[in-house]
């Protein structure tokens, strides 16, 4: 395993098409508010996917330490990449990394506390705080789904935007709160492939404190209320007509709603994983797509 397989398995590479979807919607919210930078937005861009990099190394790195990664079962969306325990990477390097990309990330939001003062400091606060405790803390405590709903779907979103003028827009905060369920969803359903592993490893999740079918009865409020947010916010007028198009990607929950209407006690359909990931990922494209739309329209 080269040195660059191993930097990509252990930031996992390929879950990184998420922030480019979320700064696509927080852009596409500044758009639709009249302020749009390019330069500020490649920048959030940059430190946005070095921060979620952080968060995935970071994760490798705790779950090779406390032996969560030596139990998993790997599907292509859980259980971690399997460099740390194929020896791709040692662990205090793989802690290194994850401290690089956290610092370089950072550097990112001083920028912006710079350009535009104050108005940052929340943000900054809660991304460091969510990078750093995710794993240890977060993930311990029952609230790393709704931490990773915060950290890695709403506050990139909001931040996209801020970042543009330093004022928010209500439609900025419209496109962070489907960006939420998505992403507190998304780390939710593949909780459940490492169940036993987690349990061992000491992590408190809501799959472990609420059981499968619990787990799958909230995954399925939230997988819901994301284009019933979307609705709303439309028929508020906070978004535009446009943005109904982004409740189009929800049919792909049919498939893990199928699981949570059957036997929970089954595997989740490693079909149903993918549907998760697709329908987080489009949604936040459409979203965006249409608010940019909506701007060009006028």
């Amino acid at each position: 395993m080269s040195k660059l397989q191993s930097f990509l398995g252990v930031s996992r590479a390929p879950f990184l098409l998420l922030p480019v979807t979320l700064v696509i919607a927080g852009a596409g919210a500044a758009w639709y508010a009249g302020s749009l930078s390019w330069p500020r937005t490649l920048v959030a861009f940059a430190g946005l996917t070095l921060l979620h990099m952080a968060v995935n190394i970071l994760n490798e790195w705790s779950d090779m330490r406390t032996g969560i990664d030596l139990a998993t079962r790997r599907t292509p969306f859980s259980g971690g990449s399997g460099t740390l325990p194929a020896r791709g990477m040692s662990t205090t390097t793989a802690l290194v990394l994850g401290l690089i990309c956290a610092g370089l990330g950072l550097l990112a939001g001083l920028w912006f506390l710079w350009l535009l003062g104050p108005v940052m400091l929340p943000i900054l606060g809660a991304g460091a705080f969510f990078v750093l405790g995710y794993t240890n803390l977060l993930a311990r405590l029952g609230i790393g789904e709704a931490a990773a709903g915060l950290g890695l779907g709403a506050l990139p979103v909001i931040g996209t935007a801020l970042v543009q003028s330093g004022e928010l827009a209500p439609a900025a905060i419209a496109a962070a709160v489907p960006a939420f369920f998505m992403t507190f969803n998304l780390l939710l359903l593949n909780e459940l492939p490492d169940e036993a592993a987690d349990r061992a490893g000491g992590r408190r999740n809501l799959v472990l404190l609420l059981g499968r079918r619990g787990a799958g009865l909230v995954y399925a409020a939230a997988g819901l209320a994301t284009p019933v947010s979307i609705a709303a916010a439309t028929i508020l007028g906070v978004l535009p007509v446009w943005s109904l198009l982004a409740m189009l990607p929800s049919l792909l929950l049919l498939k893990p709603l199928g699981w949570v209407v059957g036997d929970t006690d089954k595997e989740v359909p490693i079909p149903a994983l993918a549907a998760n990931v697709v329908w987080n990922l489009a949604t936040n494209t459409v979203l965006g797509a249409s608010l940019i739309l909506a701007a060009q329209l006028g």
